[in-house]
């Protein structure tokens, strides 16, 4: 599908050298433990699979995380009266349009910079975006927040950086580390960071947020076959993998495989590479950790950010933490 308006979107020069998606691939496959790193879900379709997994009805964290956003965006809009507003892995912006109604009943007009890896996504949020808030300047950028962003301008006094939906979970400690501490050197002493944590909860409600009934976490963890198959020429055949997604609770993290159920030879042309998969045999596709208010306020304190509040909603729990530039 063709998909006007790309051209137009800025593209992030990265500070630091990343794997390629042929790189990622041939380190993850020739690992004890296969695996692949999940910004590969986001293709178009990832990203819109994405968005249909925050409505199934067990996926608490995009509903537990609006609630919290619509509780708190007002006071928060209010008190930071921001001139504009970063948003790193923006997919579909939907929960940030808590903090847009806030901007609007406060009289603050930002501009929005939503950060994403999928181009298509940002021109349709834009659009959807630009409809919904007349008032709203969105500019665009393409680029991979993990490999930091080379004359990243910030010229504005107040600005807002979000890193919504738990994502965090996704990453590694020292990636965790990594970030803050990227996010920590654009920021500017009157800017602040709001970033949204899944809290360590109940293992039922865990398992059935990652195994939904529907089956839709289930084509978005397969879609990455797909991603595989264009980008590399590969041909993973669908069936022969499916969905697993379990609850770690010596690591307080859910982990989520695609495993082979069909002895198979996979092929890729274009890194002329080929695969051998037993039945049984797996890809670590994505890793969601799970904190606790102590393990993120050391986090936070490790990058040199100070928490200013720790919010944090009902069962299911999930957290938002608003911090500043650590004061020496």
């Amino acid at each position: 599908m063709v998909v006007t308006g790309v051209d137009s979107i800025d593209v992030l020069k990265p500070r630091r050298v990343g794997n390629s998606l042929e790189d990622d691939f041939i380190v993850g496959m020739s690992s004890k433990q296969k695996f692949l790193p999940p910004k590969y879900f986001y293709d178009e379709l990832g990203s819109q699979l994405f968005d249909q997994i925050c409505d199934v009805p067990e996926y608490y964290p995009t509903r537990a995380e609006d609630g919290l956003l619509k509780e708190i965006s007002h006071s928060l809009i209010t008190d930071l009266k921001p001139d504009a507003i970063f948003e790193l892995g923006s997919g579909t912006a939907r929960k940030t349009r808590r903090i847009f109604d806030a901007c609007e009943s406060a009289n603050c007009f930002p501009d929005y910079h939503p950060i994403d890896v999928c181009p298509e996504i940002l021109v349709t949020s834009k659009e959807e975006l630009s409809s919904r808030y007349s008032w709203l300047s969105v500019y665009p950028k393409v680029g991979d927040y993990m490999k930091g962003f080379a004359g990243f301008k910030n010229s504005t006094n107040q600005n807002l950086f979000l890193f919504l939906g738990g994502t965090i979970g996704n990453l590694t400690e020292s990636e965790s580390l990594l970030l803050l501490k990227e996010v920590r050197g654009l920021m500017k002493p009157n800017d602040s960071l709001l970033l949204g944590a899944d809290l360590v909860k109940s293992p039922d409600l865990l398992h059935a947020a990652y195994n939904d009934s529907d089956g839709v976490t289930a084509k978005f963890n397969l879609n990455l076959l797909a991603v595989l198959n264009r980008r590399l020429k590969g041909d993973f055949q669908f069936q022969n993998f499916v969905h697993y997604a379990i609850y770690n609770p010596v690591k307080f993290q859910i982990e989520m495989y695609l495993v082979c159920v069909e002895n198979q030879e996979v092929y890729l042309k274009k890194i002329n590479k080929r695969i051998h998969f037993q039945i049984g045999d797996s890809i670590l596709t994505e890793v969601s950790r799970k904190f606790t208010k102590a393990r993120l306020e050391s986090l936070f304190a490790k990058a040199g950010l100070g928490v200013v509040t720790h919010f944090e909603s009902g069962v299911p729990e999930f957290a938002l933490v608003h911090a500043k530039l650590h004061k020496k």
